[in-house]
């Protein structure tokens, strides 16, 4: 916390600059005057200042304490922070397909002899790719926090300490849709570790440093300010509210820290808006209150548990406040209410506008659902809710998803036209790992068999399979006895994306 201090006479601080700036004797006789200056100060900052810039050279610094000081650098603080953020490797086996002969790629001989070629098989290729990132050491036992993207699909993920020693990581839980993951690696002795901030307390214009390993150079710090909080960004996931920052972040410093001048780890750097692939001072963190919920729900053994508010919304702009006569846009209307989540136990209805949860206001989907992932399963939390003009106060009970019926997979064979693809009955808690509509019911298509028939219908994971020459499929057992008819003639309803598209093979 920043206090107001009486300042130094003028000319006091102007000597004091240039002290730092001349040569040795000149240096000398500014001090002599430094501390002339320095009596005219009665609380005697000044004179503490003076005798600091008068230490020995190899005097290390202190944490900085007042605004005077940070002014001068970031140094004691980068220096507390910087050994515990972690770069992070990872490496994964992909496989590529080379046709013998490059001559046949070209595509007039493509249409007649397909991806084989006239010389039969095409040759299978492995190589290793690698990939860069960062961390941060959360717990000094070992556990560290980076980005799901940073070790999304690796075989191997190792860390890098401070000290440059390596460390195999072992993958705890990794989220794709907070975009967090965590790593625990066993280094044989106690780390230095950030301690977690309330990132609720920050406010706009706060200074703050990021700290990571930018395009593989090594450990990198930038400093600047919290720009916004709050904040979406287009094509993100709706659970995350992003911290935005115009302290440069790069390639690289996906998984790294955000801190506050107290040393406090504030977010977790993710994302970047770019149009050339460089910063250009809009970079993005996840709160670190999000990650503080992460591990409580590790330490506790609900490691991919997440509350379900049960209920359809949508945001409020400035049309909609006007056709629903309120004096601002604000909050969340609620479109649909699911019989079986939380939100139906609570009491809200369709129509509802939720203004705020837990007494923070909410103004769009990620901020909504972040307020509810930041309390911890079980519990209950109130909801601001305008109903009829009308305030009310509900008590939230906070559930995962229900997960009935069971998402029991059973690949589809035989002589029809979904041969190949694999299945299950839809739940809402099924339904959030395809990344589909909660409330849709019915069968799902989870997977897809390379060469088969429903590869050739282009058919993917998260289809949903609506009917079958009009009737409709409610269970895996209907869908099997209708495609266990023979006929002449399919036509096969299949909802991607809100959209039902009829399929007709012959």
């Amino acid at each position: 916390m920043w206090t107001r201090r009486k300042a130094s006479p003028p000319e006091c601080r102007s000597e004091a600059t240039k002290s730092r700036l001349q040569r040795p004797l000149v240096a000398a006789l500014t001090l002599l005057l430094a501390f002339g200056c320095a009596e005219a100060d009665q609380g005697g900052d000044a004179q503490r200042t003076v005798a600091a810039e008068a230490a020995p050279a190899a005097t290390r610094s202190v944490v900085p304490a007042d605004a005077e000081t940070i002014r001068l650098s970031f140094a004691p603080l980068v220096r507390e922070v910087a050994p515990a953020v972690v770069s992070i490797t990872t490496s994964r086996v992909t496989t590529t397909t080379r046709r013998l002969d490059p001559f046949f790629d070209d595509p007039f001989f493509r249409h007649f002899f397909g991806d084989l070629g006239p010389f039969g098989q095409p040759r299978q290729e492995t190589r290793r790719q690698s990939s860069l990132g960062s961390g941060v050491i959360v717990r000094r036992e070992g556990l560290v926090v980076t980005n799901h993207h940073v070790i999304d699909g690796a075989d191997e993920i190792t860390v890098i300490l401070h000290d440059r020693t390596e460390h195999r990581a072992e993958l705890v839980i990794s989220d794709e849709r907070s975009d967090l993951a965590f790593l625990r690696i066993a280094p044989g002795r106690s780390l230095p570790a950030v301690p977690l901030g309330d990132s609720d307390r920050i406010e706009v214009g706060d200074l703050v440093l990021a700290i990571g390993n930018p395009f593989g150079i090594g450990q990198t710090v930038t400093s600047g300010i919290i720009s916004a909080r709050a904040r979406s960004t287009p094509g993100a996931r709706a659970d995350v509210s992003f911290i935005q920052t115009d302290a440069a972040i790069n390639p690289g410093n996906s998984g790294g820290a955000l801190v506050s001048m107290d040393g406090e780890l504030v977010g977790i750097n993710t994302a970047i808006f770019t149009r050339g692939g460089g910063s250009i001072g809009i970079g993005f963190a996840i709160p670190a209150n999000l990650v503080a919920a992460r591990i409580i729900g590790i330490e506790e053994g609900l490691e991919t548990a997440r509350p379900w508010l049960g209920a359809a919304y949508r945001p409020i702009d400035t049309s909609l406040a006007e056709a629903l006569e309120l004096e601002r846009p604000q909050g969340v209307l609620i479109e649909r209410v699911h019989p079986e989540g939380a939100a139906a136990e609570a009491g809200l209805r369709a129509g509802d506008i939720v203004v705020a949860v837990g007494g923070v206001e909410v103004f769009d989907a990620p901020g909504l659902n972040l307020r509810l992932q930041l309390e911890p399963l079980g519990s209950r939390v109130p909801l601001t809710v305008m109903r009829g003009g009308e305030r009310l106060q509900l008590d939230l009970p906070l559930e995962p998803a229900p997960g009935d019926p069971q998402p029991v997979q059973r690949r589809l064979t035989g002589n029809q036209p979904l041969s190949g693809a694999v299945v299950a009955e839809l739940s809402p808690a099924f339904n959030e790992t395809l990344g589909i509509d909660p409330f849709i019911e019915g069968v799902g298509i989870v997977g897809v068999e390379p060469r088969s028939f429903a590869t050739r219908l282009r058919l993917q994971p998260g289809d949903i399979v609506v009917a079958i020459n009009g009737e409709r499929v409610t269970s895996v057992t209907v869908l099997e006895r209708l495609l266990a008819t023979q006929r002449r003639r399919w036509v096969i309803s299949i909802e991607r994306g809100g959209q039902v598209f009829d399929l007709t093979i012959s």
